[in-house]
């Protein structure tokens, strides 16, 4: 039969039965084989200071690192689809873009079965082998594009294996949500999802690069290249972070949430937000090639970058200013960068092209922050005791994981509506003004719901 654990109480001359995963303050952390910790506790004042803050720095740098490849993966196909033309494939725009929308469609669909990894196999397990199932779209890339005549439906499958990579950022997230206490938890959270973000822009730098590295285009190194990144990824997980046996999903705060009217009008207000920045990110790429052929299309990168750099300073706006006032105005400034980007177009001039969508993925950046500060802000409002403020915190908790898994739908969205815009038109400034004009509801439904004085939030900050 198993034995208790056992901790030293340093008051008492004998040593205390302690539960596993739970401790009493200033209990000493219980290490297992595994790298399994019990007793975690971060918001005890003591275990934080000595070694607990230690310990969830060197975690979350890791968990960042992982993340940041995830996001690599899941990108790829963006960037390696305008090169697909120079390496003898012919393709339709609705194909190409089809190829750019599918790894969001499985990356978003993928986002909460892999929130709930992380309780199951513990964090660092997941981490291992969610950074090992990156080389299944990795070495599929470098072994299809190697062969032009390679069917639509095998490069539509190979591309939607890259959907994992999606998947990772929100086991990273609610990997990393075990191991901060409440004050720490929205920065340390903030730095996990820029890092990941960075990814993208990372992969649309670096695989122009790579791929024309001497002579010709060797579009496999696309692949090749995340190969010994996703086994170092693993190794560093293996070898330096932890599993903590304290982290525990509650399946519940999902149904809680799914039944408040606020967790679906979030979403829907996300997918303005980080759906545009995905789905934007994707799509940047081919339309500088497509558009503007006389100029390098490696450029693409800046989007994605100054996206991800902008999400931290929208939450960090969003706590002084309030997260809905923030959102109103990314979306102000997410449709201005789009209507001007439409009359770029027009005069067919590059400089103020790039400047619009420059200027486009910082508010989209932003309003990631943003959203995500109002969603705990939203569901505590009104809490009358304790026990209130747990089911709130449950259903904000299922919130975070709906939205994030709801809003990379626009990764989806937004490619597929260039193609229809395409096919329908002939460009895409149709589905730009339609972009535009859903910026505006979702602008007027943040402004309604969360910050109208006469709404149910009054003259609360959200």
């Amino acid at each position: 039969m198993a034995q208790p654990l056992v901790t030293v109480d340093p008051q008492a001359s004998t040593p205390a039965p302690v539960p596993p995963g739970v401790a009493a303050p200033g209990a000493p952390l219980v290490h297992r084989p595994g790298r399994w910790i019990d007793g975690w506790n971060p918001q005890d004042e003591g275990q934080w200071t000595a070694v607990g803050r230690f310990v969830a720095r060197r975690n979350l740098v890791l968990s960042i690192f992982a993340e940041f490849l995830g996001f690599a993966v899941w990108a790829l196909w963006s960037i390696v689809v305008p090169q697909l033309p120079e390496a003898g494939f012919v393709l339709s725009v609705d194909q190409m873009f089809w190829l750019i929308a599918v790894p969001s469609l499985v990356g978003a669909t993928l986002r909460i079965p892999y929130t709930f990894a992380v309780p199951v196999f513990g964090g660092r397990n997941w981490t291992i082998v969610s950074a090992l199932l990156l080389l299944v779209p990795t070495i599929s890339l470098a072994v299809v594009v190697q062969n032009p005549d390679t069917s639509f439906g095998v490069l539509l499958g190979v591309a939607a294996l890259a959907g994992v990579g999606g998947g990772n950022f929100a086991s990273s997230m609610a990997n990393i949500s075990f191991f901060y206490p409440d004050r720490e938890k929205g920065r340390a959270l903030g730095f996990n999802a820029a890092g990941g973000n960075l990814g993208t822009a990372a992969v649309q730098l670096a695989v122009p690069l790579v791929i024309v590295a001497g002579a010709g285009v060797a579009l496999e190194r696309a692949g090749l290249m995340f190969v010994p990144l996703a086994i170092l990824a693993a190794v560093l997980a293996w070898r330096w972070m932890d599993n903590l046996s304290s982290a525990k999903s509650d399946p519940r705060s999902y149904g809680v949430a799914a039944r408040q009217r606020h967790t679906w009008i979030i979403s829907f207000v996300y997918i303005g937000t980080f759906g545009s920045f995905i789905g934007f990110s994707g799509v940047f790429p081919t339309l500088l090639k497509g558009t503007f052929p006389e100029v390098t299309a490696s450029v693409a990168f800046l989007g994605a970058l100054v996206g991800s750099v902008a999400r931290p300073l929208g939450g960090t706006l969003a706590d002084k200013l309030g997260g809905a006032r923030v959102t109103i105005a990314a979306f102000a400034v997410m449709a201005a960068g789009v209507v001007s980007a439409i009359f770029a177009l027009r005069s067919h001039s590059f400089g103020a092209f790039l400047a619009s969508f420059l200027v486009l993925f910082v508010a989209t950046g932003a309003g990631n922050g943003s959203v995500y500060r109002m969603i705990p802000a939203v569901f505590r409002h009104g809490a009358t005791d304790d026990e209130d403020r747990t089911r709130r915190a449950r259903a904000a908790a299922g919130c975070l994981g709906i939205a994030g898994a709801v809003g990379a739908f626009g990764g989806f969205l937004i490619p597929r509506g260039f193609a229809i815009s395409t096919s329908a038109t002939g460009n895409i400034q149709a589905a730009l003004w339609v972009i535009v004009g859903m910026y505006a509801v979702m602008a007027l439904v943040t402004w309604a719901v969360y910050s109208r004085r006469g709404s149910a939030f009054g003259r609360t900050s959200i």
